[in-house]
């Protein structure tokens, strides 16, 4: 299109979305503003057509463009137009949009399978049993080291009293003793009993 004599016309005065971008590398706002015109639109429409929900889409171009802002330095028009590179930029944001909300959906479904499957009494029993072992533990600290490693043998290790006797290298009668008081103070720990 030509203008008056001598003058240019306007797409000969409007500089080039390359040429813009390198501006927008270099910091110049007015440059983005002018990217930010030229671009928005297909970006938009780009990231509509993978995600369909029009709020989203426009949360992708958003980023999109705030992306291009600050790599603008990493444009290389060798490469392909200003034009592709954005909407390169647009279909992997919003391919990873959709991803991200696959693999949620499927973690929630994998979740709530885990719930049917696992009835809430058995939840409840095993946070209790959980509870009971720490309690058990809690009270078997409080035995002397001797009525510990005879209890211990016995209940945990499987031992009979006189397999504990000769593991801890200690007469029958005496493990026997350790036992007993070993189990008396357990139970009073534990409330079990009277």
């Amino acid at each position: 299109m030509l203008g008056r004599a001598g003058s240019k016309s306007l797409d000969e005065e409007r500089p080039s979305v390359e040429t813009l971008l390198h501006r927008v590398a270099l910091g110049d706002r007015e440059a983005f503003d002018a990217v930010y015109e030229h671009l928005a639109g297909p970006i938009l429409g780009t990231a509509r057509r993978v995600l369909r929900d029009p709020a989203q889409a426009e949360e992708v171009t958003q980023e999109v463009l705030v992306e291009i802002w600050r790599t603008a330095s990493r444009f290389d028009p060798t490469r392909g137009s200003a034009r592709a590179w954005a909407l390169t930029m647009a279909h992997a944001r919003a391919v990873d949009r959709v991803r991200s909300a696959d693999a949620t959906a499927r973690r929630e479904a994998r979740a709530a399978e885990l719930m049917v499957e696992q009835p809430f009494d058995q939840v409840v029993e095993a946070v209790e049993a959980r509870l009971d072992r720490q309690r058990v533990r809690r009270c078997l600290e409080g035995l002397t080291e001797l009525q510990r490693q005879s209890v211990t043998l016995a209940y945990y290790g499987g031992y009979t009293y006189s397999q504990v006797a000769n593991q801890l290298d200690t007469p029958l009668g005496t493990v026997k003793t350790r036992l007993r008081d070993g189990l008396t103070r357990l139970r009073d720990c534990l409330g079990v009993g009277g």
